[in-house]
This record gives C-alpha cells, structure tokens and sequence, in this order.
C-alpha cells in the first residue's frame, strides 16, 4: 500500500520527470518530492492506527520529519521553477477528533456587560460547556480552557490547547458595539486587519495576554508557515454560515456580519486552525434578553457544533 500511495503521488506532481543524470537541484527537488510523496503515504497508512489510539496523526509532525531531511544546507537556486501549490488537508483524509473549546473571559475578567448586568463570562461558559457536551455525544475529544468561573489568562489558554495537540481551536465570545440598534453574529480566523472597530475589538480581547513585548516577534513567526489560516478560514466560514441560518429563526432582526480577520492573542499563538465567535450582542437588548434565555444559549451550542461537524466533514471520511 505505501509503493502505491508514494507512486500516485509522484505521478500528480504536474511537470515532473526524474532524470537518471540530474543536476544538483534536480536531484535535491526529486529527493524533496519523494519525501513529500512518501510523508502523505505514511498519513494515510498510519490512520486506521492513530483513529483507534484516539491519538491526532501529527500532519505537519509527519510532512517535516519527511522532507526537512533531504534539504541541503544551502537550499539551491528556484529561479525559475513554477511556485509550489498549496496543500488541502483533505488530500490525506484527517480525521478531526480532539476540539478546544475556548469559553471567553471569566473569574476576575467578566468581559462585557449586558444592559441588565449579565457579564459575558457566564454566557460563555454556558455555552462553551453545552457545546462540549454536544461534541461528546458526536464522538469527539474535547478539552475546555475553563470548565468553571475562573481567571485563565490568555497565554494560559493558548498552552493548554498546544499541550492538547488539539485538532481545531473554538473561542467563545459575545459583542458588544456602540450602536445599540446593531445586532448579529460575527466569527473572525487570523489575519492582519485595517477595520479601526476589529482593530479596538483585538485590543480589547488581547488585554492581559499573559505575553511580553519580547514575545511578540516569536508569535508572529509562526503565523503564515502552513495551512493554518487557510483552513482557519474554511473553518470559519462553516461555523458562520451555521450560527446565523440557526439564530435567525429565532432572532428575525439578526445581521449576518460575515468572516473577518483579526489579530487575537488566541488565534495567532494556537497551532492548530482556529476561529473567535462573537455569538451575539450584548450591547443590544434584545440579543441581551435572548442571551439570558437558556435555549436560546443552547441554540448558539448547536450552531456552533454543527459548524464544527461540517468543517471536520471537509477534511476526513466517516464518523469523527
């Protein structure tokens, strides 16, 4: 099975030709694509392994045990060659298995305040906790970043789910916009932003990060190195699509306020693709009403898990 996974993979890679009498680069591209090839088949033929150990496959782990190897210690020239496509996770049907679920806020941090003094931290982690509970019953593995009323910075936060090796990063939050006739849900994945009200949003939400100033550079690095926000879109996206078809039924004035990108401690810190729902307003006091209501809570938990299950949907087959 792993001669047959590593030769399709060679025979998909659109221009190649493996030349007895290669030229350096060559030979360092043909290594480099072998290992490639030979990575995606160890995915594929360790799955069945790692599903019954309840263990995630390591994805990225695999590809640079593989490829970092056959690199040379000064890469040669690319001038030249076509720029490498990007990689889909679906391509090796990985199984999403482990979810963090990130309630906002919390202890001595009450986050925003609805009209009538509900503090955000307690709708968060009602959610968060009936969504794990939801996620549960479906087969998956959940860590939480707080299970109670407690102060959990947000560096805390972010090493408990890299700890976790989690598979996908869901934090909980609720709105709040100076407009108190504006109303709707919101989910943001990573990315630089020039909106001056996501920018204050981030701000606000990066506050107390537990991180230092000399962090900063170490943080970022790490951003743009693989698949992660890509996916992290897609992922938002899904979850999105399925808070404001499920609220809206409910909450007729509701407004579909999109997929946006923004800066979070959260989301540039996790290793894994991650999202920040803003699930509601609380700044308007219908949404606020609504937010005191425990089955309007538990509609958002339900949203929220089936935005969960068809992201997953897109990068594996079968059950989670």
């Amino acid at each position: 099975m792993l001669r047959e996974a590593v030769r399709e993979n060679l025979e998909t890679i659109e221009g190649f030709r493996y030349r007895t009498r290669a030229s350096r680069r060559d030979a360092w591209l043909s290594r480099s694509l072998a290992a490639l090839a030979a990575a995606s088949a160890v995915v594929l033929f360790s799955s069945s392994r790692a599903t019954s150990a309840g263990r995630p496959h390591g994805f990225a782990r695999i590809l640079r045990a593989a490829v970092l190897p056959w690199a040379p210690a000064r890469a040669p020239s690319t001038a030249g060659l076509p720029a490498p496509h990007a990689l889909s996770p679906s391509v090796f049907q990985l199984s999403t298995r482990r979810i963090v679920v990130d309630p906002g806020h919390g202890g001595t941090d009450p986050g925003a305040l609805t009209p009538g003094g509900l503090p955000e931290k307690d709708v968060t982690l009602d959610i968060g906790l009936r969504l794990a509970g939801l996620l549960r019953g479906n087969g998956f593995d959940v860590r939480m970043t707080r299970d109670r009323d407690e102060t959990v910075s947000l560096q805390q936060r972010v090493e408990l789910a890299n700890t976790a090796a989690g598979d996908l990063f869901v934090s909980i939050h609720v709105n709040s916009i100076p407009i108190r006739d504006r109303r709707g849900v919101e989910t943001y994945y990573l990315g630089p932003t020039d909106d001056p009200h996501v920018e204050k949003l981030a701000s606000a939400e990066n506050s107390n990060s537990g991180y230092a100033l000399a962090d900063f550079r170490r943080l970022l690095e790490g951003i743009y190195m693989d698949v992660r926000q890509e996916e992290s879109h897609r992922f938002a996206q899904a979850v999105q699509g399925r808070l404001f078809d499920t609220l809206h039924r409910t909450n007729r004035k509701l407004e579909d306020r999109g997929v946006k990108k923004a800066p979070f401690v959260v989301l540039v810190s996790t290793q894994m693709p991650g999202i920040l729902a803003e699930v509601s307003c609380v700044s308007n006091e219908e949404e606020a009403r609504l937010l005191a209501l425990p089955e309007y809570r538990a509609q958002i938990a339900r949203a929220l898990e089936e935005g969960i299950e068809g992201y997953a949907g897109t990068t594996r087959k079968g059950g989670a």
